[in-house]
C-alpha cells in the first residue's frame, strides 16, 4: 500500500481508536488530529463520529476544520471518507435538535428515521445488509449483500439519487452510503471498522484508491 498519509478527523465527540487501529493494521500511514495544517497537507481523510450533528459542526467550525477539509477535497481531490455521523455531516443540513448547516461537499438533508413497521427499532443498531445501487471503488471485491454494522438515529436524503451508492432495507430503506458522482469523496452509514471482513476489504479500497 502506498506510503500516503491519513488524517483522521478529532473534532472532540468521537471515539477514534477503533477507526486509527483499523487503518494501521492496513498498512496506512494515519494520524487523529484537531489541525487544520494537517487536514491541508492529508493524502487521505477520515471524518469519523457519533453524537449530535450540532455539537459536531460547531466544533469544525470553530477549530477550523470544516474550511479546511472542504479545501482539500474539493480543490485537490483529496479522497474523503466520512463515517456515521461523519456521514451525514457531509450534507447540506441536518435536522437533529433544529436545523443546522452541514459540510455541503454532497447535497441533502439529514433527517431522523421513522418506524415503518413493528419491527423497526430506533435508534437502528446492529448489523444489516447493504445493497449496491451502482458501482463505486469503495465496493470492489465486496459480496452484493454483505452485512455491515449500524448504530443510529438519523439519515441521509440526497437530494441526487445518483449520490446514493448503497441502501439498506431498514424504515422503509435508508442511505447506507454515498459518492459525489464519479469522484474519490465517499460516506458510509455504518461502520467499516466494527464490520470485520466487509468492512476491512472496504478500507483498503479507500486507502488504496
Amino acid at each position: 500500500m502506498p506510503n500516503r498519509f491519513t488524517a483522521i478527523v478529532d473534532y472532540g465527540l468521537c471515539n477514534i481508536d477503533s477507526i486509527t487501529r483499523a487503518v494501521e493494521e492496513l498498512g496506512a500511514k494515519a494520524e487523529r488530529t484537531r489541525d487544520p495544517q494537517d487536514i491541508q497537507r492529508a493524502d487521505r481523510i477520515i471524518l469519523p463520529g457519533v453524537g449530535s450533528f450540532g455539537a459536531a459542526m460547531k466544533n469544525l467550525v470553530e477549530w477550523h476544520l470544516a474550511d479546511a477539509i472542504c479545501e482539500r477535497v474539493t480543490n485537490f481531490d483529496v479522497p474523503f471518507l466520512g463515517i456515521c455521523l461523519g456521514m451525514q455531516l457531509m450534507a447540506t443540513s441536518g435536522e437533529e435538535h433544529g436545523h443546522h448547516a452541514g459540510l455541503g461537499l454532497i447535497p441533502g438533508t439529514v433527517v431522523q428515521l421513522q418506524r415503518q413497521t413493528s419491527e423497526d427499532r430506533i435508534p437502528h443498531m446492529g448489523w444489516n445488509e447493504v445493497h449496491l445501487k451502482r458501482n463505486s471503488p469503495l465496493f470492489e471485491s465486496i459480496a452484493p449483500g454483505s452485512d455491515f454494522y449500524f448504530v443510529h438515529s438519523y439519515h441521509f436524503q440526497a437530494t441526487d439519487a445518483q449520490s446514493e451508492i448503497c441502501h439498506t432495507p431498514y424504515c422503509d430503506g435508508l442511505t447506507s452510503a454515498i459518492q459525489l458522482s464519479d469522484r474519490p469523496i465517499y460516506g458510509t452509514q455504518f461502520h467499516p471498522e466494527k464490520s470485520q471482513r466487509p468492512g476491512r476489504q472496504l478500507l483498503r479500497n479507500f486507502l488504496e484508491a
